[in-house]
């Protein structure tokens, strides 16, 4: 019996742990995991990251059923679920490591969430302009 394979998301909003644990309560998400992305170094340590040398953030990467939760419910999550609007920091934490940022796995990933990121900048909500990286 071959186990099925879901499709891929990460995120960075902040410290990784209140992410993985709001998305591993999402029916749907298969798996989550914690841990770093976006920076120059392959395999950094904490220590290493805390310094801001190697440009990663925290992330969780959310692996999920399409068929149960899209991408865009999983976008939506995001948006709610951190401030977009603080570069390199949320709330007590402070650091590149900290930023908010979406790295996408797919062209349509992308698109999604620069059309999601350009609805909340028109709509105003946060007041602030958007800083959350889309790489």
């Amino acid at each position: 019996m071959s186990k099925e394979r879901g499709e891929l998301v990460t995120f960075a909003m902040g410290c990784f742990w209140s992410p993985d644990a709001i998305f591993a309560k999402v029916p749907g998400v298969m798996e989550t995991a914690v841990g770093y992305m976006g920076g120059t170094k392959e395999h950094p340590t904490y220590e290493e990251v805390c310094t801001g040398a190697t440009g990663h953030a925290e992330a969780v990467q959310v692996t999920y059923d399409p068929k149960k939760v899209t991408y865009e419910e999983l976008l939506d999550i995001f948006w709610k679920n951190h401030n977009p609007t603080t570069t390199n920091r949320q709330g007590p934490d402070v650091g590149e490591q900290y930023r908010s940022a979406i790295f996408f796995h797919t062209p349509e990933q992308e698109m999604l969430a620069r059309a999601g990121k350009e609805l909340l900048e028109k709509n105003g909500r946060w007041g602030d302009p958007i800083v959350t990286e889309i790489v």
